[in-house]
Formats: C-alpha cells, sequence, structure tokens
C-alpha cells in the first residue's frame, strides 16, 4: 500500500460537529471525497487546497441533488466542507481542538476520555474516540512529522506542522491504549513587554531579562508544566 492509500483508509471516525449533516451523509461524502482523492493521485496532507476544492464540488453537487429530493440538504454546506477536509487531510476529530485558539494542550487519557486545557484549566471534552481512531491519528500525525512509532520504538516526539509537539506512548506500553499528548504552539507575545501585559512578567523581571540579554549572560527558564517556559523565550 502506498502512503497516498495508507492515508486514506477508514477504519471508522467520530462525526465532527457543526454542519448539520447526519453521519450517514457525512460517511458518505467522507468515501466519496477520499475516492476522489485516490483518482487524482494527491498526498492529501500535501495538497490539501485540491482536497478543499474537491471537496466544495462534491457537496456542491449534493446540495444539487438535494433540492429533488434524492439525499437529504445539509443546513451549513461550508462547515460541512471543512469537515470534510479536516477528515480526510487534518487530523480529524482532532482538527477542531488544534483551530481552537484557547486550547493549550490536548491529550488522550483513553479513546474515550479526551482532555483540553485553557487558560490553565483542565477540561473532559464531549469528543468520544475509538482506538481504530486514535491509532489512525497518531499515524497520520506522525506522517507529517516523518517520525515513526512501534514496539522497538514505543515512545515518540514529534512536531507538527503548525509547530505544536506531539508526544505519543504506544498501547502494551500505556496501559491498555495509545496515549497521545499535544502542546501546541501558540505565539500570544513577540516582546517582554507583551508578555508584561499577559501577567506573564513583572515589569521589574522584564528589565532584568533585557539587561541580562544586553549584558550576554546565560538565561535557565525553570518551571512547572503549563508555567510558559516557551513562551518566555
Amino acid at each position: 500500500m502506498n502512503a497516498i492509500a495508507a492515508t486514506l483508509t477508514t477504519p471508522g471516525r467520530a462525526v465532527l460537529a457543526g454542519s448539520g449533516a447526519s453521519s450517514e451523509t457525512v460517511e458518505a461524502l467522507d468515501l466519496q471525497l477520499r475516492d476522489a482523492v485516490r483518482r487524482e493521485g494527491v498526498d492529501p496532507q500535501r495538497g490539501i487546497d485540491v482536497v478543499r476544492h474537491l471537496a466544495r464540488t462534491l457537496v456542491r453537487e449534493h446540495d444539487d441533488r438535494s433540492l429533488t429530493g434524492a439525499v437529504p440538504p445539509v443546513d451549513d454546506p461550508a462547515s460541512l466542507v471543512e469537515e470534510l477536509v479536516a477528515r480526510v487531510a487534518g487530523f480529524g476529530a482532532l482538527q477542531p481542538l488544534l483551530d481552537d485558539p484557547s486550547v493549550e494542550e490536548i491529550w488522550i487519557n483513553d479513546p474515550s476520555r479526551v482532555f483540553v486545557a485553557r487558560n490553565g484549566r483542565h477540561e473532559l471534552t464531549n469528543l468520544v474516540l475509538t482506538s481504530a481512531q486514535v491509532d489512525e491519528l497518531v499515524e497520520r500525525m506522525l506522517k507529517s512529522s516523518g517520525r515513526r512509532i512501534d514496539l522497538s520504538r514505543p515512545f515518540v516526539d514529534a512536531m507538527l506542522p503548525e509547530g505544536h509537539r506531539l508526544h505519543v506512548v504506544l498501547e502494551g506500553i500505556s496501559r491498555g491504549f495509545t496515549a497521545v499528548n499535544i502542546r501546541k504552539f501558540r505565539l500570544q507575545a513577540a516582546r517582554l513587554t507583551e508578555l508584561v501585559e499577559l501577567g506573564s512578567l513583572t515589569a521589574s523581571a522584564a528589565e532584568f531579562l533585557e539587561a541580562s540579554v544586553r549584558a550576554g549572560l546565560n538565561i535557565l527558564i525553570a518551571g512547572g508544566t503549563q508555567a510558559g517556559k516557551p513562551t518566555i523565550p
């Protein structure tokens, strides 16, 4: 099986909310889109614009057919297009969380318990996956990074296209499921003054750091999880 075909396998996926389309409609259009991508010979993650064009065409054709009563109508065609693109070229059910600027971190404790962090606070989402869906998402994310995971290498750290940091622990090492953690790259400040405005630094600490950099001193940044270590540099 070539890389494109492997990316387009469909072991079953969670349906993303928002388009108002039934799960049957989404699944049918998902399969049609995958067939169209295969015919075009496009790597979906590298040719996302092509995938979006194909998705728009399929949704428009579905919308036209719905006028005759042959298929159910869709409340929000634009959202359905993005849902299909996320399933085929993005990271499926996790894509809305990756696109949400308020989400700082995502982790899968088991397929039925997907957590996020917002403003340093953890919350359980209503997203429920299956083990097959998690495995497919991991395979797709690692494909984008060029990394791999197997029994000889059951841990992996990788970088996703948007700069997010991915950590995966294979089932067998993690008890009963493949564990996934994504630390999102969120650029909220580019200057020390902006960090002060965000409350990440006091004004005096910012002045000290600026003076230390100007003096060429070594600076060690330490702190607990989500303390803002990557934000300060």
